[in-house]
């Protein structure tokens, strides 16, 4: 069994009167440490199906089987447990505690949860050694995207999702969160999902699944993935 299978799956809104579909009839499936993107311009129901796979949102209909255990029927509980053990979040807006140095901000995701990895090794690791007690404001936004990853990362997840993580970057800070996702997917075997606007990021990972208008549009098999340092965006 693939690590991710979605079967059927629908999700609707209501606004007033409308009825708004989310996502429509998505079947797709992903296997352990691939690095996905899902593709879509904005409204094409892309970030809602990465809040359904990240346990922030259920699904009104359909199967949504994460490591063999069907999390749409989860109860809130079993929601938080599964957000807290299994899943990293990275926004595109960083989303830190303005408040706290970047150690402390990891350190606070790595207090909920038992194997975690050490806050100040994980910083080091994605080029923030000389960074650990600085807060937020005094960060670019490149180490700010870099914290937030090391924070997700910390809690060992087994399931990355990235919400547009490059969206907020120059080109050349872009890359290097990039190359830091792609590499935690070939060595660490975490399983990194990207949702994305963007085309031309599409050569660097292993499925690209394209939405459109609340469908799957079509499903990519990249058999040789791009290295980042060779990708022109």
């Amino acid at each position: 069994m693939a690590y991710i299978e979605v079967k059927h799956s629908y999700k609707h809104y209501t606004v007033g009167e409308n009825t708004i579909v989310a996502n429509h009839d998505i079947n797709f499936t992903i296997e352990k440490g691939e690095l996905v993107i899902i593709l879509g311009a904005s409204g094409a129901g892309k970030s809602t199906l990465l809040n359904i796979l990240g346990g922030m949102d259920s699904n009104d209909e359909g199967d949504i089987f994460i490591d063999g255990t069907n999390i749409a029927h989860f109860n809130e509980k079993q929601l938080t447990h599964y957000r807290r053990h299994d899943v990293g979040f990275v926004f595109q807006f960083y989303n830190l505690i303005p408040n706290l140095s970047a150690k402390e901000n990891v350190e606070l995701a790595v207090e909920i949860v038992n194997n975690a990895q050490d806050p100040e090794e994980t910083l080091k690791a994605v080029g923030l050694a000389h960074r650990i007690n600085n807060f937020p404001a005094q960060l670019s936004g490149g180490e700010q995207q870099r914290v937030s990853i090391a924070r997700a990362i910390a809690k060992n997840p087994k399931l990355l999702l990235c919400d547009e993580p490059t969206g907020a970057l120059d080109y050349h800070t872009g890359k290097q969160v990039l190359k830091l996702l792609q590499y935690m997917a070939q060595h660490d075997g975490t399983t990194v999902i990207i949702v994305t606007h963007n085309s031309a990021l599409c050569p660097i990972a292993n499925r690209v699944i394209r939405m459109h208008d609340a469908k799957i549009k079509s499903i990519t098999i990249n058999e040789h993935p791009q290295d980042i340092d060779t990708l022109e965006y």
